[in-house]
């Protein structure tokens, strides 16, 4: 299978039409060329245009290199790529720091060994011990690999949603749960893709990609689209089903020793409501019968 072939396969529903060769550099970097517009890079906007965005020579003469040298990049076929051509490429295309680090993962891929994802003893026991803020583990392909009491009652988890990518699009309560869950889909999406290009050869993601494309018409627009986006931190709202609205801070910090896993932690502002609401939610989860599922 060619590098990062799955990433694409579920794009193109035309029966029988069968890709070759690595068109996901080719699908980010058009994806990317869309945004820009001739006018602002000085160029004249010219006649009118089939495509939105740069042509691939005047995107070529802006990076200094030759047009039939770019059209090969965007089409996988050029494996030795400098880094001085890829940070012109991706200054022309006013790329950020994770878009430039989502390219160079296409480029060159790393060839990494499978292994099944397991959480220390020790990370359990500090999740365990962590009474008063939801936290939890997450690991490749946004699986929730292990989490606290409280991340429980936040979250919802029960074993079917041990996936947070397949709760978000596949949960018929999670358009209630997310108050803003249009910007939450999308930042879960580009988050994947991120995690598409480091791992381009995971057959357990591709099957990932491929339900949620199925299944969920606004995932497979969202993939379409090539977004990266790193989650690091930001604010999130929950319409929570006991406590009502809650307004968290996010901290997501990979661990050492495992890159690909992320423990994170939600916090609410000292004296605040949702501070409140989050104390009444632990002392419901304390007193709640262990067997029970979290209510939906």
């Amino acid at each position: 299978m060619p590098c990062c072939s799955w990433v694409w396969q579920y794009q193109d529903e035309r029966p029988g039409k069968r890709h070759t060769g690595n068109v996901s550099i080719g699908e980010f970097l058009r994806a990317r060329r869309a945004r820009i517009q001739p006018e602002d890079v000085g160029l004249p906007a010219g006649a009118r245009r089939r495509v939105p965005g740069l042509r691939r020579e005047e995107l070529a003469q802006l990076a200094g290199v030759s047009v039939d040298y770019y059209v090969r990049l965007e089409q996988g076929r050029s494996p030795a790529v400098s880094d001085a051509v890829l940070d012109a490429i991706a200054n022309v295309l006013r790329l950020d720091e994770t878009e430039r680090h989502h390219l160079r993962n296409l480029i060159r891929p790393s060839k990494t060994r499978r292994r099944t994802q397991k959480v220390r003893p020790g990370i359990q026991r500090m999740l365990e011990m962590m009474n008063d803020v939801p936290a939890f583990v997450l690991g490749r392909r946004m699986d929730v690999l292990a989490m606290n009491p409280l991340a429980k009652a936040i979250r919802g988890f029960d074993d079917r949603w041990t996936n947070a990518a397949r709760q978000m699009f596949l949960d018929p309560a999670a358009k209630d749960y997310y108050p803003d869950w249009p910007t939450v889909a999308a930042e879960t999406v580009a988050f994947l893709r991120l995690d598409a290009g480091r791992h381009p050869d995971d057959p357990e993601l591709a099957s990932l990609v491929g339900e949620l494309s199925m299944k969920s018409e606004v995932f497979r627009n969202l993939w379409a689209q090539h977004a990266v986006k790193e989650k690091t931190h930001g604010i999130k709202r929950i319409n929570h089903p006991v406590v009502g609205e809650l307004e968290l801070h996010y901290e997501t910090l990979a661990l050492p020793g495992d890159p690909d896993q992320m423990l994170a932690v939600y916090t609410a502002e000292k004296g605040s409501p949702s501070a409140e609401r989050l104390r009444l939610l632990g002392s419901w989860e304390a007193v709640i019968d262990e067997s029970s599922p979290a209510p939906r």
